[in-house]
């Protein structure tokens, strides 16, 4: 029973009904164009009937002429606006592309038609249909006969009659109403809504972004995420020593200046980034790099043994990358295990960059728990994923080691640590 009742005293068909009758008001124009055309070529023909091909050309002008209007991309948006407004229909948002494009004209083209053709017949049913209603209601107290009027003959219970007509016109109208636009709204999205080929262009675009803000969040995470991690040990330390050993506070000091003045190179870089500024980018640091960053940790309290290969003929892209592996790997020893010592080794084996971070599962520094942590491996593992690598991670007999093999020739899609390459290029001691 509700569903029957329900379009009676639904706010939506009454807007759905708003929807049709503005498809009535946008009918009366092109009739009187129509009902213009008919006339003039009315005065020129000689015939007094008109032929089939006369009439299906006047329907195909009507047509075209009704329809013109709807190739104009503002149109669309008019349209949108009212079948979201009125229909209550959420429409995806559409690209500037998808508005001006051709397929998406004709398929306004198509609503516009459907709208003031089957919208506005169906408005009509009001215009004429209310004073008709009106009409019968009033019938038995004027002495209107209705009976002899329409069928030349009295009808039974005549008085009766035309109220109970009038009553059941009344929703059947406004039924009608529900119904046409129930269809209207279910057409909205296939006409008004983004084509196949705008909805995959609008996902392309938001991977893209979404690729692009994980790579500054990278970024961020590891370059600052590290200076902020030294400063803080480092701080904290000659914040204890400042009055027993002064110059060990004075260097701790010197040394935050330093990793300071190093995150503040690589924020900007990223922000430069952001911005879209190449003025503001600054190179980004590479494995040519590793010694100031080892001399970083190193202030922190945390020694550093590391074994590195030769590292010149590595590709630049993949030399940023591994140095923000080291990077993050550091600042996670750091924050998890404490001051201990770490060993980090990089060499190249055949057409892999082999590189191994191991440390002994020590104390994490004092201070309130940490929450919202794992960004670190996690980083790690989308840039060794980026680069078609290969990563492990994990406690390993009493200690933490991060593995990473990443290729050092152009990725072809097979992970560089499937690959058993021999050889190796000599590993120089480096004495740090």
């Amino acid at each position: 029973m509700r569903s029957v009742v329900r379009p009676l005293v639904s706010v939506s068909t009454y807007r759905r009904w708003t929807f049709l009758l503005g498809g009535t008001a946008l009918l009366v124009p092109y009739l009187l164009i129509y009902a213009a055309l008919a006339s003039v070529t009315d005065s020129y023909r000689q015939q007094p009937a008109r032929s089939v091909f006369e009439s299906v050309t006047m329907l195909l002008a009507f047509v075209v002429i009704s329809s013109a209007v709807a190739f104009v991309p503002a149109v669309r948006v008019l349209c949108r606006t009212a079948a979201e407004t009125l229909l209550g229909v959420p429409l995806p948002e559409e690209t500037a592309e998808g508005l001006r494009s051709w397929r998406s004209r004709r398929r306004t083209a198509v609503w516009w038609l459907l709208h003031i053709g089957f919208g506005g017949m169906t408005g009509f049913t009001v215009v004429v249909g209310v004073p008709a209603i009106i009409y019968l209601l009033e019938a038995p107290f004027t002495g209107h006969d209705l009976g002899r009027r329409l069928l030349g003959r009295p009808l039974p219970f005549e008085p009766w009659l035309s109220v109970t007509l009038a009553l059941a016109a009344l929703p059947a109208i406004i039924y009608l109403g529900a119904a046409v636009g129930a269809v209207f709204a279910r057409l909205a999205p296939v006409l008004l809504g983004p084509s196949p080929a705008d909805r995959l262009a609008r996902l392309e675009r938001q991977t893209e972004q979404l690729m692009e803000r994980n790579r500054l969040a990278r970024e961020l995470h590891d370059s600052v995420g590290h200076a902020l991690t030294v400063t803080t040990l480092q701080a904290a330390a000659a914040a204890r020593l400042l009055d027993t050993d002064p110059d060990f506070a004075r260097r701790a000091l010197t040394a935050i200046e330093e990793t300071g003045r190093t995150a503040l190179e690589d924020l900007d870089h990223v922000l430069g980034l952001l911005r879209e500024d190449a003025s503001a980018r600054t190179p980004q640091r590479t494995l040519a790099d590793l010694d100031g960053l080892f001399d970083q940790t190193r202030s922190a309290g945390v020694g550093v043994d590391a074994d590195i290969g030769r590292i010149e003929e590595i590709p630049p892209v993949v030399s940023r990358e591994a140095y923000r592996i080291v990077q993050e790997g550091l600042t996670n020893a750091l924050l998890h295990a404490g001051k201990v010592r770490v060993t980090v080794r990089l060499a190249v084996r055949g057409s892999r960059l082999e590189l191994e971070m191991t440390n002994p599962a020590g104390v994490a520094p004092p201070g309130p728990p940490r929450t919202g942590g794992g960004r670190g491996l996690r980083g790690i593992r989308e840039r060794v994923t980026i680069l078609g690598g290969r990563m492990s991670a994990g406690a390993d007999d009493g200690c933490w080691r991060v593995s990473v093999a990443l290729p050092v020739v152009p990725w072809t899609g097979e992970p560089a640590g499937d690959r058993s390459d021999g050889g190796n290029d000599g590993i120089q001691r480096a004495g740090v």
